[in-house]
This record gives C-alpha cells, structure tokens and sequence, in this order.
C-alpha cells in the first residue's frame, strides 16, 4: 500500500500544515492558491450555509410534529420513523458518499446533495397527504444529506492551514450544534401561521442560494488515487444500520425480551461486524478500521455518538413537552429553544483555545459533566413545571456541549490525512447521525415505555375503539380526550400528561447516565493532548490544536491506517 497525494483540478485546495520562515501562514507554503486562500472564510460561509439546510430540515420537523402526528395519524412509532427515515439512509450512504467524493470530486457531490435535498423538500412541502409519503420524502433527504454534509467538512480541510483549521471547524460544529435552533424558530412560525408542511419550505429557498453560491465558490478537490468502489461494505453498513435501529424503534412494542427484537437487533450487530471485517481485508475500504486503534480516533468517534444521542433525544421530546405539556404554540415553543443557538455558537469557538491552553481532556471531560447535569435538571420536570426550569436544564446542557463537539471533531478530522478528508469527515457525520437516530431510538424508546406503563390502567377504561389512539402517544391521548369532553375528558388527558412525564424522566436520567459514561471514557483513555508549551505561543497568540501535540500522538497511528492502494 502506497500513500496518496491529491489530485487537484485548476481551482483546487490542497492543504498543508506548514508555516513560512516568519512564523506567518504564507500561502506559497500553505500549497493553497492565492486567490483561494484569500477567499477561505467565503467558502466557509457557502459550505455552512449548505450545512444549515440539513440542521434547519432535522430540527424544524421537531417543532412540527405533533401537527403532523394529528393530521396524518402517527402513532410513537410512525414519529420515529419520520425522523428515522432520514437517518438510517444518510447514515447508510455517508461512507459511499465521502468515498466517491474523494475520488470523483468533493464539489460535484455537494451540489449534486443540495439539488436532491431542495427537490425532496418541494415533495414534502406541497405533495405529501400520508405518513407513509412523509416516510419517503424524509428518506430521500436523507441520499441529499449523506452528500452535503461530509462534503462540506472535507472541503473544509482542503481549504484552510493547519493553523486555522481548528478555527474552521469551531465554526462548523458551531452551525452544526446551535444553527438548529434557529430551524425550530423558524419551522414554529410556519406551523402556527400555516400549516404542518410548511416547515419543509424552509429547505427550497435556502438550498436554492446555497447552490449558486457552492457553484461560483467553491474548488474542487480530489484524491489522485482511484481504488474500487465498496460496494459490500455499503450494503452491509446499510444493513447493519437498519436493521439495529428498526430492532431498536419496535422494541417497546414487540417487548424487548421478544424473539423478534432479539434477532433483529442481533442482526444489526452482525452485519456491522461483518462491514468491519470486511472493510479490514477490502484493498479499497471505505473506512479504514485501523484508525480505532488510536485511542484519539477511536475515544473521539464514541463521544461524539454519545453526545447527539442525548442531545438529539431532548430535541425529540422538547417540542411535545411544549406543546401538549406546557401548552405553547409551535412558534413560542420554537422561541424557547432558541437559547441553545448562542451558547452552541458563542462557545464552540472558545472551546478550541481552552483546549491549546488545556489539553483535550481537561475541556472535553468538564464538558460532559456539565452536560449531564442540565440534562438530570430536565428529568426533575413534571406536568406543572415552568420553562424557566425548562431554560436552566437546557442552558446547563447547551454550555456542556459546546466544550465538547469542536474538540472531538478536530481531532477525528486531524486522524485523516486530507487527501482522504471525506473518509474522515464521513466518520464524523457518522458519529453524529449514529447518535441522532439512536437518540430518538433509545430515549424516544424509553419514553414510549414510561407512558405506556403509567397510562395502562387509565387507558383500560376507555372504548376499544379509542383505547388503542390514546395508548399510542401523548398526541393521540388529546384527541381522545377532546372526543369525549368534559371533565372525564380532562381527566383522562391529565392522567396521559403525567404518564408522558413519568417516561421523559426515565429517558432523561438514562440520557445522563450516558453522558457520565462517556465522562469516565474520556478521562481514562483519551490522551491530554493538546495543550500548548511557552513555544506554541509566537506572536500572533496561540495556535490551535492541530498544531501542537495531536500531530505527534497521531505519529503513533500504523502505516496501513493512513494509507491507501
């Protein structure tokens, strides 16, 4: 095995780490065209702008939800698989996508992703009528998706220095982390104005400027070195990932000692272990394996999966705890999320200088204990609690995190070297959609059971011809109770608000347990690396971290980790 050197077209962006004889970043030693490097923080704003039509479209389907349960009929499950839909698929593809981007232009698959998402979008927001038509709508985001997002980190690597990548990607997972708030505003104020589809409006005009801007903007960038496509590899990923989160998604409904649960989820792992076998003895993988033997790679991609998990298993239940909980509309629901987005997008950025000054370790592990204390704050809610409680929680929750995502994004990102960023970035959007679908999985999981368990005895004193609607989520309870009226139809809806209580605080507590988990992970084998030395610091400040010591931890990497055929 022999390594890569990227092949560049005219307008390409190779990257180099290195510095000119003044201590400055030179753009003859960066290798980067000069009129490239001068636009470098343009392309940002294009690349993130593309990023924000996937965070928009996930999260603003959030607030809109339980409109949606209610015109289409969803039960717990169907809501799942609406945003499980576009999960499992980007999921699925995302190793195939930054694998053929890589080699046949990073460029041409981001906009290729961003016409598919606009187009998808326009179907949902003017077509759809049925919960199976929504499931497919969201699927096929889900192919747009697994095209935009590792393309938009591996352009990202592509385009700046070493010395100001860390900068870079603070203000990538900056978007990525808080830039949803801005969809549950937003897609709030088209629910409550309009009507549930509008939310997916949102997409087209976004995704329209988008593509003018990516296709006047951006370089394009390749690897020189054109292995075989993985195609056993994608379907067993595929398969992998389908089948555990289905297994996941029914086991409140099966039972989860059941046979069928058992086997599926069994067969998920299998086909999973299968894809890593595979991608070991594979001349051309699509992500290579080996990484996960550097405690830095592997410690990183764990954590990463753990934190969307939770935090993508809050926003599932915020939006319902709003609406049919504290009885907000879906635009004031939206409002008060919104005070994710500055802590998210003030704090992502300071977490990469708190890490040169600190080492990773001392900021990422503060970070998620922090994290699992808004998040135990959250399970302390009940039926006649307050926002402001809600705010503190989340407040706490939102602080944690930014400490969190930048730094292990960098150095997933800094373990690849850049002719293979999409691979890179593919795990790293990996991690993080891995964490989403199973947060909605798992927690949405947890929660269906805490309901269902609770809100038994009531619901057995109903008709069968309604018992079934109000045992199927705290929505279809609503409209049980406002079918029968009265007080026997308050009643019953607050003994259903109570129930759904009851499971948010069994899911948030194991959303916390989680969160320290991870803690305890990172403290014992993620190295400190990291923090600067008094020669990191010149005198334009301090560097970031990939220009201290994660270079030489990664040293310890096998040839055959970083190399390609």
């Amino acid at each position: 095995m022999t390594s890569a050197t990227p092949a560049l077209d005219a307008s390409a962006v190779p990257a180099s780490g290195s510095h000119d004889s003044s201590g400055h970043a030179g753009m003859e030693s960066h290798g980067i065209p000069e009129h490239i490097y001068r636009r470098r923080w343009v392309i940002l704003g294009a690349l993130c702008l593309s990023l924000m039509i996937v965070v928009i479209a996930n999260t603003s389907l959030n607030v809109a939800l339980p409109k949606m349960s209610e015109s289409l009929g969803l039960s717990n499950s169907a809501q799942q698989w609406v945003i499980d839909a576009y999960s499992l698929v980007f999921a699925g593809l995302l190793f195939t996508a930054g694998s053929l981007g890589d080699r046949w232009g990073r460029k041409r698959f981001l906009l290729a992703g961003i016409a598919v998402f606009g187009v998808a979008s326009a179907y949902a927001t003017f077509f759809v009528s049925t919960g199976g038509e929504l499931i497919f709508a969201r699927a096929a985001m889900g192919v747009g998706g697994a095209l935009v997002m590792p393309a938009t980190l591996s352009i990202l690597v592509n385009t700046f220095p070493a010395g100001e990548r860390a900068k870079a990607i603070a203000i990538w997972s900056g978007i990525a982390g808080g830039g949803g708030a801005l969809g549950i505003v937003l897609g709030g104020w088209l629910v409550e104005h309009f009507w549930w589809g509008s939310t997916f409006a949102i997409n087209i005009p976004v995704a329209a400027i988008a593509l003018v801007l990516c296709f006047i903007l951006l370089p394009e960038s390749r690897e020189s070195s054109h292995g075989r496509i993985d195609f056993v590899g994608a379907a067993l990923s595929i398969a992998g990932l389908v089948l555990l989160v289905y297994g996941l998604i029914e086991g409140p409904h099966w039972g989860w000692t059941d046979p069928q649960t058992l086997a599926v989820i069994a067969g998920g792992i299998v086909a999973l272990a299968l894809f890593a076998l595979w991608e070991l003895r594979t001349a051309s993988p699509m992500l290579e394996v080996r990484l996960f033997k550097n405690a830095t790679f592997s410690v990183s991609s764990i954590g990463i999966t753990l934190v969307f998990l939770t935090m993508f298993g809050f926003f599932f239940v915020v939006s319902q705890l709003f609406q049919l909980v504290l009885g907000y509309g879906p635009f004031e629901s939206g409002l008060r999320m919104l005070p994710i987005m500055p802590f998210l997008m003030i704090f992502t950025p300071i977490s990469a200088v708190a890490v040169a000054r600190l080492g990773v370790r001392r900021v990422v592990l503060p970070g998620m204990v922090v994290t699992a204390g808004g998040i135990t704050i959250l399970s302390q809610l009940h039926a006649e609690s307050g926002y402001l409680h809600v705010l503190v929680g989340m407040a706490v929750m939102a602080l944690g995190m930014a400490f969190t995502m930048t730094p292990m994004t960098t150095l997933i990102m800094s373990s690849v070297p850049p002719e293979h960023a999409g691979m890179g970035s593919a795990m790293n959007d990996t991690t993080r959609e891995l964490g989403t679908t199973l947060g909605v999985a798992v927690l949405g999981s947890i929660l269906s059971s805490g309901f269902a368990s609770q809100f038994r005895d009531t619901a057995a004193t109903l008709p069968d011809d309604t018992r079934h609607l109000a045992e199927s989520s705290l929505a279809g309870a609503r409209v049980v109770s406002e079918q029968i009226g009265g007080e026997q139809g308050t009643a019953i809806f607050d003994a259903a608000k109570d129930a759904w209580v009851n499971g948010l605080e069994m899911a948030m507590l194991v959303g916390a347990g989680i969160i320290l988990g991870a803690a305890l992970l990172t403290y014992f084998l993620l190295p400190n690396v990291g923090k600067v030395t008094a020669t990191d610091v010149d005198g334009d400040g301090i560097d970031d971290i990939s220009d201290v010591d994660i270079d030489a931890e990664l040293e310890a990497l096998e040839p055959a980790a970083v190399a390609v055929d």
